[in-house]
């Protein structure tokens, strides 16, 4: 529950299914075409994912997550078994 909706929007909705990232949004800028990408994040340690999650970011969402919560999140995303092709 946390990884899909722990606050609102849940981060399975930037960073994939199985935390390998994905494009959020295509744009314009200065006549330039952008694409705004959420990062990969399951290859991280636990300390770069808890540093990155305490960091603010210009796009993400600031969540207020505790350690335990923190934690939670990077276990599931180590636990939940990635298709074949991935």
């Amino acid at each position: 529950m946390l990884y899909t909706n722990p606050r609102g929007i849940g981060c399975v909705e930037c960073h994939g299914r199985f935390g390998e990232g994905q494009q959020i949004a295509n744009y314009i800028h200065k006549r330039k075409g952008k694409t705004l990408q959420g990062p990969r994040i399951n290859n991280l340690s636990f300390r770069e994912f808890e540093n990155a999650l305490q960091k603010t970011k210009k796009v993400m969402p600031k969540y207020y997550l505790t350690s335990n919560e923190i934690e939670a999140i990077y276990k599931y995303l180590e636990s939940i078994e990635k298709p074949q092709e991935y």
